[in-house]
């Protein structure tokens, strides 16, 4: 209990003192409950519903990450629940509120829930289809009916509309550091197999097991590739809407081109290293006819000048971009260069590229493809730091 309290008293903590998660949670929660409880002002205290709860969980349910989102899924759900009670009302003003009647809406109502179009508010037609249904039935003239199935839309149209404009009018999210985050990780995480790339190319420790580690690793960069992605495309979604964009303090920041392009570049060394990690899993043990070891050690000191670069990557800020553009393109120099030790040590020794039983054509092919990847990033963030 004690570490929970420490935990939570620290989470707290770093809410308070800077910008991150824990801060934007507080801030989401907050303006869910803002919008809720208006919403359930309006409904119950001046509308004087008789289903008033309809309008805060359609102003909750209305919050989402940016306001392109909200504006889309509180389209969406308003839609759903527009159906759902026109199903109902179709079926309860021909049929009546009998059993019948009800199985009738349902299968209508859950039918029309697979269409793709309301995407994940299609569960909301038979939930609005059946909730409309408990208010037909409890209603006694057919004035009234029609009032309450009116109602509910009326209060669903409500709900989410105060929650958008809580949503716009209060701290609106503007995520363009999304985008910049998911790059990082994704340069972290290369950072880290590089290293370890070099390590073993260094040493000698090749082996099956070692081998395998990396294809290992590998995998997590594919998951670090789509969340990447996925921090893109909040960020770009978080401009539509937003009044914060037209601020000159964030001006600046509203393009994605570079990290689009350099994601996708990473993504192909991802790639990349994925065919040298399993041609590495097909080493030999012993190898008696050629000497390997000179080319293996330029190659983990290339490793190395690649991992230097997706180290500054994985520390790429906006507001000092020119200056680490700067250093890219310097160690990508140093790159190129321990790139070609490579193929010049391969043809001192004579070893066999186009044997395809042994790595050595692999691992020199794949060190032109890795730097070519590896500059293009480079390139792509000086040109757009020199804008």
């Amino acid at each position: 209990m004690r570490n929970r309290i420490r935990s939570c008293g620290q989470w707290s903590a770093r809410a308070v003192r800077s910008s991150g998660h824990e801060r934007d949670t507080v801030l989401f929660v907050g303006k869910c409950a803002l919008a809720a409880t208006l919403a359930w002002w309006v409904a119950h205290d001046v509308m004087k519903a008789m289903s008033p709860a309809f309008a805060p969980f359609s102003a909750a349910l209305t919050m989402n990450a940016t306001i392109y989102t909200s504006v889309w899924q509180a389209l969406r759900y308003a839609g759903a629940v527009t159906v759902g009670v026109a199903v109902q009302a179709a079926i309860g003003f021909t049929a009546g509120p009998d059993l019948l009647a009800f199985v009738l809406v349902a299968l209508i109502a859950l039918t029309i829930a697979q269409w793709p179009a309301l995407g994940e508010q299609r569960s909301q037609v038979p939930t609005a289809a059946f909730f409309a249904f408990s208010t037909y039935a409890a209603a006694t003239t057919t004035a009234d009916k029609a009032s309450q199935l009116g109602q509910i839309i009326l209060l669903v149209l409500v709900g989410c509309g105060i929650g958008l404009i809580v949503h716009l009018c209060i701290a609106p999210p503007l995520r363009y550091r999304s985008a910049e985050h998911g790059l990082r990780t994704l340069a972290a995480e290369l950072e880290a197999l590089l290293d370890d790339v070099a390590d073993g190319l260094c040493s000698g420790d090749v082996d099956a097991d070692r081998a395998e580690q990396w294809q290992t690793t590998g995998g997590r960069l594919q998951d670090a590739v789509e969340n990447a992605r996925g921090g893109l495309s909040m960020a770009e979604h978080s401009l539509p809407f937003n009044p914060r964009r037209l601020l000159p303090a964030h001006r600046g920041y509203l393009s994605f081109d570079r990290y689009r392009d350099s994601l996708d570049a990473l993504e192909r060394a991802v790639y990349q290293l994925g065919s040298l990690t399993r041609s590495l899993g097909r080493w030999r043990e012993k190898e008696d006819a050629y000497t390997y070891a000179p080319v293996l050690e330029r190659y983990a000191d290339f490793a190395r000048r690649l991992r230097d670069i997706a180290h500054v990557v994985a520390e790429i800020d906006s507001d000092t971009l020119a200056e680490q553009a700067d250093e890219m393109c310097r160690l990508a120099g140093a790159a190129q260069e321990a790139r070609e030790r490579i193929a010049e040590a391969a043809r001192q020794h004579d070893l066999p590229l186009a044997d395809a039983t042994r790595p050595y054509g692999v691992l020199v092919v794949e060190a032109t493809r890795l730097m070519e990847e590896f500059q293009h990033t480079c390139d792509v963030l000086k040109v757009t730091a020199d804008k």
